[in-house]
């Protein structure tokens, strides 16, 4: 496997809520660099993006949610479907990344999981700012359509845990910008596993921490049911 936090690696991890580091890689690993890839090496390239990670932190741990959309925070299943919406679409379709923005309480956090080169599982913790400046560029660039294909909820007073498990697709548009994607699309599942609260007045997301499936970790039956 090529080195995990190099160029083609970095693309795919930081595609967050949706995209295998290890699946993307194979797949694009001729090609071409997304915006914001140095192709350092791997301790150089988790060194500055610690830093990048630190200092976002700092500029926007304290920034307020954009106003949402009543509709979007009414319930668990309607924040649930807006997550999902926003970041999918066809290549060239921007995203409305405020609407992204304002489901987030200030400070969340968005989390992928991947195996590293070394064989270590690694995390890479995002801000709702550094996914969209890491990832937007990738999901409108080639095209990317997210859905849920089952869930477990778990909810207690103000409180909610649940298990999403997604299957993605990304390319298979002609307009898509990666030759590998335009000719064929890549599909990908896993689990998203979302942590809510409910303040009284509408819904929000504390975070988002998940996985891809691989053939070594496939998704279980029981997080196939709906």
């Amino acid at each position: 496997m090529k080195d995990f936090f190099d160029r083609a690696a970095r693309k795919a991890f930081s595609c967050a809520l949706i995209i295998s580091a290890v699946t993307i890689s194979q797949a694009q690993s001729s090609e071409h660099a997304s915006t914001g890839a140095t192709g350092a090496s791997s301790s150089n390239a988790m060194k500055n993006s610690t830093q990048s990670q630190d200092a976002s932190k700092q500029a926007t741990s304290a920034s307020p949610s954009p106003q949402a959309n009543p509709a979007d925070v009414a319930s668990l299943d309607a924040i649930m479907a807006a997550v999902y919406d926003v970041i999918s679409g066809p290549p060239g379709k921007k995203r409305d990344w405020d609407r992204m923005r304002s489901l987030f309480i200030p400070g969340a956090r968005i989390i992928p999981v991947g195996r590293a080169q070394s064989g270590e599982i690694t995390p890479r913790v995002l801000t709702v700012e550094d996914y969209i400046s890491r990832s937007g560029p990738l999901l409108e660039g080639e095209g990317f359509i997210e859905k849920e294909i089952a869930r477990r909820v778990e909810q207690f007073g103000h409180i909610a845990h649940v298990f999403s498990t997604y299957e993605g697709r990304i390319g298979g548009h002609p307009q898509s910008k990666t030759e590998s994607l335009r000719e064929k699309a890549q599909v990908i599942r896993g689990i998203n596993s979302f942590q809510l609260m409910n303040d009284g007045k509408r819904w929000w997301v504390v975070t988002i921490f998940w996985e891809a499936e691989n053939k070594d970790n496939p998704i279980p039956e029981k997080y196939l049911k709906k």
